[in-house]
């Protein structure tokens, strides 16, 4: 019998060469349990965008007091509805915080509905309880206000739409007359302001 004849050397060593490639070929398993730990601080979230905040309801103007909202009146009437109390309550409030407002026409205006005169009529009427809840639960002094109802006579939009109709039916409030003063001032080395002299512009 013939002895067995054992591998060359070259033999084994490229068994050992493909057995290396079958192992880096294949996919690699990790045995380590442990968690990997990502180092750093996690960034903010993008904060959300604010919404604009809504217009004041009331706003002084150069010639006005501005209403953004308008005031309700019962049907074809002059009585005043609850839910404009709070904004009146407001006008009544700019009225006393702005003292240099001395005089204010408080305007009534109608649509073209009904007749000139019922409009005329309804209107005076209307401007005059929006004096009378001021100068009453408003605390605001009478000496400042008038009223005066002017009809279908200054219309803002037209009269062919329901939403021209209802912009025409509403209470304005002009400033007639009001105090205002010129100041003069001196800014120092720091910045700061020092009033020199203040005065009534006639």
């Amino acid at each position: 019998m013939h002895a067995q004849r054992k591998p060359s050397r070259s033999i084994e060593l490229v068994a050992a060469g493909l057995m290396l490639a079958a192992v880096g070929c294949g996919p690699t398993a990790f045995n380590d349990a442990s968690a990997l730990v990502i180092t750093g601080t996690k960034p903010e979230p993008e904060p959300e965008p604010e919404a604009p905040a809504p217009p004041p309801r009331v706003e002084v103007r150069s010639n006005k007091i501005v209403i953004n909202e308008k005031i309700q009146f019962e049907f074809d009437s002059a009585k005043i509805m609850e839910v404009s109390h709070d904004l009146l309550n407001e006008v009544a409030d700019v009225i006393k915080k702005n003292p240099q407002i001395k005089k204010i026409e408080i305007q009534g205006h109608a649509s073209a509905e009904g007749t000139a005169d019922h409009n005329l009529k309804l209107s005076d009427r209307r401007a005059k309880a929006v004096m009378e809840y001021l100068s009453g639960s408003g605390g605001v002094g009478t000496s400042v206000l008038t009223a005066k109802g002017y009809g279908v006579t200054q219309p803002i939009a037209s009269n062919d739409t329901e939403d021209g109709k209802e912009k025409n039916r509403r209470v304005e409030f002009v400033i007639v007359e009001q105090e205002v003063t010129q100041t003069k001032v001196e800014i120092d080395h720091d910045g700061n302001e020092r009033i020199l002299t203040e005065s009534v512009v006639e």
